[in-house]
């Protein structure tokens, strides 16, 4: 069958369900069930005739959708919180999977720009970070501590003032998505630009090794939840722009409620973000290099695995689970 028979023969059927999964119009979770079977099997047929075809991507984020809605319908009596990151978050993850590269993509440009600019440009992290970071910094390095600037303070008064600063961060990147997504890109072009040059700063004094080792044990996971919570932006962002069958209204509520969703699944790791900065970078010098390493490399797959490989992990247990309906 040619793909555009194909598309002619199924087009109304995809747009019922699409409409039907949007309001809840199922008559029950069987009725919802059945039809998500017809649905995957259309695109398993798109996948194997027409592997290219644009059609996929729309049929694979109305499965994705559905999932969600099944899951919903179907789960038993469990602990909303725990369930919440279990498996509603990680489907709805997986949904906008697109979103998060594309943040990652736009952060880690903006780092490379401030690496280069810092490179070529003796003021430029001056401008950045500051003149008085600068100076106390430089002066920390002078005395042996590159990182003694996260001595400053209490451990809880540390830890509290950090926490609420990056939950701010997030939760204004998730906002700043409403101006079509060009609030959030600001948010992580001044975050990325300001990640590269302050890193270029610790390489420029020789002591690059010692910066990763003491500012990298909390910033794995901060760092990493900034991207998603810039991914919701864009998430955001894109409902408004690119409402497809949806009204611009309609387009909008989705993209706000599932825009919200993923941003609270980042707070956990804020946090955690926030207890390592407060009660262990501080003492990352006086810790044998493989513990320090190694809490880095704990943090950052902890962060990773979920964002990225259990979203997947979820989607297809739940693609078996009702394949089998």
């Amino acid at each position: 069958m040619r793909e555009v028979a194909f598309i002619k023969q199924n087009k109304e059927k995809w747009l019922n369900f699409e409409k039907a999964i949007f309001h809840n119009q199922f008559k029950d979770p069987d009725d919802l069930a059945s039809q998500y079977i017809h649905l995957i099997n259309d695109l398993s047929f798109a996948q194997t005739y027409y592997p290219k075809s644009k059609i996929i991507n729309y049929l694979n984020q109305l499965a994705a959708k559905a999932f969600q809605k099944i899951y919903r319908t179907k789960r038993q009596d469990t602990n909303r919180i725990l369930s919440f990151w279990k498996t509603e978050a990680p489907l709805i993850i997986f949904q906008y999977r697109r979103y998060i590269a594309y943040a990652f993509i736009i952060f880690f440009c903006f780092v490379t720009i401030g690496v280069i600019s810092a490179a070529n440009d003796t003021t430029f992290v001056r401008l950045i970070l500051g003149e008085d970071y600068v100076n106390r910094t430089l002066e920390n390095i002078q005395k042996g501590d590159p990182v003694a600037i996260y001595k400053t303070g209490s451990n809880w008064g540390g830890f509290l003032a950090i926490t609420f600063n990056n939950l701010f961060v997030g939760i204004k990147s998730f906002i700043y998505g409403i101006f079509g997504g060009l609030g959030t890109g600001f948010v992580l072009m001044q975050n990325g630009i300001m990640l590269g040059a302050f890193q270029y700063m610790f390489q420029q004094e020789g002591v690059f090794w010692e910066s990763v080792r003491g500012i990298w044990i909390h910033g794995a996971m901060e760092i990493f939840a900034i991207v998603i919570e810039g991914a919701a932006g864009l998430l955001l962002g894109a409902s408004i722009l690119f409402p497809k069958t949806f009204t611009r209204i309609e387009s909008f509520k989705i993209g706000v409620k599932d825009g919200v969703k993923i941003l609270i699944s980042t707070f956990p790791f804020t946090i955690a973000a926030g207890f390592l900065e407060g009660f262990v970078t501080r003492y990352s010098n006086a810790m044998p290099h493989f513990l320090s390493v190694g809490i880095i490399l704990i943090t950052l797959s902890i962060i990773s695995y979920y964002f990225l490989i259990y979203p997947t992990i979820v989607f297809k247990k739940i693609t078996k689970n009702y394949a089998a309906l």
